[in-house]
C-alpha cells in the first residue's frame, strides 16, 4: 500500500469518527433540551450521510471519481430519506417506550446512560456500519460488476423501505385501522419490510466498496453487523416483541414470513 494512501485512509477513517461523534452528540444536546431522546433516531441517518459527505471530500485525489460519487450520493439519499421519514413519523409524540424504559431505571443521571449507552453507542456502530462508505470513496478501480450488482441491490432495498413506510403510514392513518394489524402490500410478505430494505441497502453499499480484496475483507464486518442489527438486534426482536400482544398478530406472524418476503402462508386466520 502506498504510503501516503494509507495515511489518507487513516485519516479519513479517524474524521469518520468524529463526525459520527459530533452528530450524535448533537443529537443529545437537543434530546436532553427537550426530554425526548427519540429525537437520536432522527440523528442515526444523518450521521451516516454526514459521515459520507466527509468521505467524499476527504478523497478527492484518491478514488475513482465515479465510484466515490456514486456510493456518497446513496448513502446522502438513503440516510436523509430515512432522517426525514423518523422526523415526520414521530411528530407530536411523547418519548419512545425503549428510551424511557432505559431512563426509568438504574442509578445515576437518566441523561448520562442515554448518552453512553444509546448516543455514544450509536456513533460507534455508525463509525463501523459506514466503512464500506468511506473505503469506496478511496478504491482506484472504476466501477464493475460487483459495483453494479451492489448498487441494483441499494436500488431495490431503497424501493422496499421506502415504499414499506409509506403503506404503513397511509395504514395508520386511517382511524378505522386503530389497534389493528398491517398485513396488506409489503407487510402481506413480510413482517419487517422496512428492515429488509436496510438490508439490502448495506448489502448493496458493500457491494459497491469491493474494488480490491482487502477492501472486501476490510469490509465485511459492516453488512453483517447491520444484518444483526435488523434481526437480533434493535430492529425485528424488539419490534415483534412490542406488538405480540396486539389482537390479530399471531395470525399474522402465522401466515407471514419473519424477514425474507415469501408468499403469504394459507390456512392461517
Amino acid at each position: 500500500m502506498n504510503p501516503a494512501f494509507g495515511e489518507a485512509f487513516g485519516t479519513n477513517l479517524a474524521a469518520a469518527a468524529a463526525t459520527a461523534v459530533a452528530v450524535l452528540l448533537l443529537a443529545f444536546a437537543v434530546g436532553t433540551a427537550r426530554r425526548l431522546h427519540r429525537t437520536v433516531d432522527i440523528a442515526w441517518g444523518l450521521a451516516f450521510a454526514a459521515v459520507a459527505t466527509v468521505s467524499y471530500a476527504l478523497s478527492s485525489g484518491y478514488g475513482d471519481g465515479g465510484r466515490r460519487l456514486l456510493v456518497a450520493a446513496a448513502t446522502l439519499v438513503w440516510g436523509v430519506r430515512l432522517a426525514a421519514h423518523i422526523a415526520w413519523r414521530g411528530r407530536g409524540h411523547g418519548e419512545d417506550p425503549r428510551y424511557a424504559k432505559l431512563l426509568a431505571r438504574g442509578r445515576g443521571n437518566p441523561h448520562l446512560r442515554a448518552l453512553l449507552k444509546v448516543y455514544l453507542l450509536q456513533a460507534g456502530l455508525v463509525w463501523l456500519v459506514s466503512l464500506p462508505v468511506q473505503s469506496a470513496s478511496y478504491a482506484g478501480s472504476p466501477i464493475g460488476a460487483l459495483a453494479v450488482l451492489g448498487g441494483g441491490l441499494w436500488a431495490v432495498g431503497l424501493v422496499f423501505e421506502a415504499v414499506g413506510d409509506f403503506q404503513l403510514a397511509r395504514f395508520k392513518a386511517d382511524p378505522a385501522h386503530r389497534g389493528t394489524v398491517m398485513d396488506r402490500g409489503l407487510w402481506a410478505w413480510t413482517r419487517h419490510p422496512n428492515y429488509f430494505g436496510d438490508f439490502l441497502v448495506w448489502w448493496g453499499l458493500y457491494l459497491m466498496a469491493c474494488g480490491t480484496w482487502q477492501a472486501a475483507l476490510l469490509c465485511l464486518v459492516s453488512p453483517v453487523v447491520m444484518t444483526l442489527l435488523l434481526i437480533v438486534g434493535s430492529g425485528k426482536r424488539l419490534s415483534e416483541a412490542h406488538m405480540a400482544d396486539r389482537p390479530g398478530y399471531a395470525g399474522y406472524a402465522a401466515r407471514t414470513s419473519g424477514f425474507l418476503p415469501l408468499p403469504p402462508r394459507r390456512g392461517h386466520a
